[in-house]
């Protein structure tokens, strides 16, 4: 009976592991790392108040609490995590949050049309959707195998980074990162 039991417990063993590893390989190594300094960089500005021009968000931001999705595809979850954070920056107005989206993509002119029907539709109005051509902002070390990259930064310091392989940002992935907000409003 002692030897049923250490198979039983070893197979609970992998089981757990691999449960675990599967948890685990949703999210990417990506992004600047916590407790860094960012940089500034240029984007496109697609919906936001400085619609059609290239400006710095980052830089306009300074010092406020900020959320920041980089993303390679805008599928439905995206979408609910661009609408979640757009309500959180709403209710949070008071104390200074902002947010944007930014988009990449080596097909900017593509992008643009979805990028205004979704901040229509959605009705976004705190969060700008921007486009960068290419793979993001070298200085942020966006992962090429991180589909979306989400980083939260108060003080102009990173607080909060993950990064999701291709179709791993999932709807309890959305409300986790709505939830890790508090980590810069604190």
């Amino acid at each position: 009976m002692k030897k049923l039991s250490g198979v039983a417990a070893f197979c609970a063993l992998v089981i757990t592991s691999a449960v675990f590893a599967a948890e685990k390989s949703a999210e990417v190594d990506s992004g600047l790392e916590l407790g860094a300094q960012v940089p500034a960089f240029n984007v496109r500005d697609i919906t936001g108040p400085h619609k059609g021009e290239t400006l710095c968000y980052r830089c306009a931001y300074g010092a406020s609490p900020v959320v920041a999705v980089f993303t390679k595809k805008v599928d439905e979850n995206v979408t609910s995590l661009i609408q979640k954070i757009d309500a959180t920056v709403g209710k949070n107005k008071d104390a200074g949050m902002k947010a944007f989206i930014v988009v990449l993509t080596d097909d900017p002119d593509k992008v643009e049309p979805s990028l205004e029907k979704i901040a229509k539709e959605q009705k976004i109005e705190h969060t700008p959707l921007t486009i960068i051509e290419g793979a993001g902002p070298e200085k942020y070390k966006l992962s090429k195998d991180a589909e979306t990259t989400v980083l939260m930064w108060n003080e102009s310091k990173v607080a909060v980074r993950h990064g999701y392989a291709a179709g791993k940002l999932d709807k309890k992935a959305v409300d986790m990162l709505v939830g890790e907000t508090k980590k810069i409003l604190e």
